[in-house]
C-alpha cells in the first residue's frame, strides 16, 4: 500500500442507547417476576433484537477501513480516527532506542511523527552523546548534520542551561530531577504523496526541575509541531518542522503535586510507543 492510500473516516458508535430499569413484579416466581402475556414478551423480544442489531452495526462501522488507493497527492482535509483500529501492526524495531521501521503509508507517517516528537522533546537531548544518536535516528541524512550543529550550539549554551537550572554539562543540581517530556495527544496528515508527508502532532509538554529548592518547577505547556517527512532508507525521516503554541485547554482547579510526587511519577511511569 502506498502513502497515497486514503483512509476512510470512522464515525464512532451509532445512536445513543438507553437503559430501562424495571422493578420486580410481585409474586409468581423465585425472582419476584410474575408471568406476562404473550404480547408484552413479543414486544420485549423485538426491542432486544433491535438493540443487538444496532450494536453489531456500530462495531462493524467502527472497525471498517478504506480500500480506495491512489498514488497521487491526497485530500488535505484532516481525518481523525482516534479510537478506530487500523489493522496495521505497530513497529517492532528500534534505532538508538527510538521506534523505527514505520509502515510506508499515512499511518506510518503519523506514528513516526509522534514518536520523533517524543524523542526530540526528551531530557536525553541535553546529553551530547544521546543527542547525536537521536538526531541520526530521526532526521534525513541530508539534513542531519546541519540540525546536529544547531542543536549542539543551543544545548551547550551555558546561559540557556543556567536559565533552566542546569549546569554547563546539562545536569540538574544534586537532589533535583530534570524533567522534559512530550506526550502526544493526536496527529493528522495534512498533505501526502507516496514518499512525502506533512504531519501535525498536537502534544502537551512537561518541563522543569522537581525537588526541594527548585526555582524552575515542572510546568505544563501545549504545542503543535508540523513535521515534513520523507521516505528515506526504508523509513520515515524528518526534513523540516515548524512549531506553534496550542491549542491550549482550560486548566482545572487542581492542587499541584509535591516535588517528591512529581519526581516519582516521572521516574516510575515509562513512556509509550505511538502507533496509529
Amino acid at each position: 500500500m502506498s502513502l497515497g492510500d486514503e483512509y476512510e473516516n470512522t464515525g464512532g458508535y451509532g445512536g445513543t442507547g438507553q437503559t430501562r430499569t424495571r422493578m420486580p413484579d410481585s409474586g409468581g416466581g423465585p425472582h419476584g417476576g410474575g408471568r406476562r402475556g404473550g404480547r408484552t414478551s413479543s414486544r420485549s423480544l423485538v426491542m432486544v433484537v433491535g438493540v443487538v442489531v444496532l450494536l453489531i452495526a456500530a462495531i462493524a462501522f467502527a472497525n471498517r477501513g478504506g480500500d480506495s488507493s491512489s498514488t497521487d497527492e491526497t485530500d488535505d482535509s484532516p481525518q481523525t480516527a482516534a479510537t478506530a483500529p487500523s489493522g496495521e501492526k505497530p513497529v517492532r524495531s528500534k534505532n538508538a532506542g527510538i521506534p523505527s521501521g514505520f509502515a510506508h503509508d499515512r499511518q506510518g507517517a503519523e506514528s513516526a511523527a509522534a514518536n520523533y516528537s517524543v524523542a526530540l522533546g526528551s531530557a536525553e537531548l541535553f546529553d551530547a552523546d544521546r543527542r547525536r544518536a537521536i538526531v541520526a535516528a530521526v532526521y534525513a541524512p541530508d539534513v542531519a548534520a546541519a540540525r546536529q550543529a544547531d542543536l549542539d550550539q543551543a544545548y551547550s549554551n551555558e546561559e540557556f542551561l543556567a536559565n533552566i537550572g542546569l549546569d554547563k554539562a546539562g545536569k540538574a543540581p544534586v537532589g533535583q530531577t530534570f524533567i522534559s517530556r512530550v506526550i502526544p495527544v493526536g496527529t493528522k496528515v495534512t498533505k501526502s504523496t507516496e514518499n512525502a508527508a506533512t504531519v501535525e502532532v498536537w502534544y502537551t509538554s512537561l518541563f522543569g526541575l522537581s525537588g526541594e529548592g527548585s526555582t524552575n518547577p515542572v510546568t505544563e505547556s501545549w504545542y503543535t509541531t508540523t513535521y515534513q517527512l520523507s521516505w528515506v532508507e526504508d523509513d520515515w525521516k524528518i526534513t523540516d518542522f515548524q512549531q506553534k503554541d496550542g491549542p491550549v485547554p482550560v486548566g482545572r482547579d487542581q492542587q499541584a503535586s509535591t516535588a517528591d510526587d512529581m519526581t516519582k511519577a516521572v521516574e516510575e511511569f515509562g513512556g509509550l510507543t505511538y502507533a496509529r
